[in-house]
């Protein structure tokens, strides 16, 4: 089984009960977290003087997994490696939080005697996904401006590895 579709999880709006403490564990909610996919945010050369920022905006609330945003920075990430070799930097600024869950049912024969239904169904941490709030900035890139046309193409080969809609916005 792969993974569950996008709809089957919690609105954006509503409370996530995803609770991790380290230094409060009876307190957690969630006992272990699922292993993150996504490892790095920065890249390219950070300390230099660029005069461009392009952004990639949410246009509405939307729950993303990690996996889809590692997707999305990856092909971000190549493109511009090929395009222009250290004339760039590169940050993800949404980091996925909230802990996906899921209650697993058996199908097949004899499994209404097995397993108990929604009685106790919290569900087990199965995933991890960012709640990307209308407006806020997803990927950051700094450039100079005659690389402007190769940063959109970019970012918006990005917008298809990501599900909700998106806009490109130039500083």
């Amino acid at each position: 089984m792969g993974l569950r579709p996008a709809h089957t999880f919690r609105d954006g709006n509503k409370r996530p009960w995803t609770r991790f403490s380290k230094s409060k564990p009876r307190k957690s909610y969630i006992k272990a977290r699922p292993h993150a996919d996504l490892h790095q945010f920065r890249m390219g050369v950070p300390n230099v003087d660029y005069d461009l920022t392009v952004a990639l905006v949410a246009e509405e609330l939307v729950v993303v997994r990690d996996n889809s945003i590692e997707s999305a920075r990856q092909t971000t990430n190549k493109h511009l490696e090929t395009k222009m070799i250290g004339a760039y930097s590169f940050l993800v600024k949404s980091y996925p939080h909230h802990i996906i869950r899921e209650n697993k049912m058996i199908s097949g024969a004899g499994a209404d005697r097995l397993q108990k239904g929604m009685r106790c169904s919290f569900g087990r941490p199965t995933d991890r996904a960012a709640i990307v709030k209308k407006g806020s900035s997803i990927f950051v890139v700094k450039t100079f401006k005659t690389n402007l046309e190769h940063v959109k193409k970019a970012l918006d080969k990005a917008t298809r590895k990501l599900s909700g809609t998106y806009k490109i916005v130039v500083k």
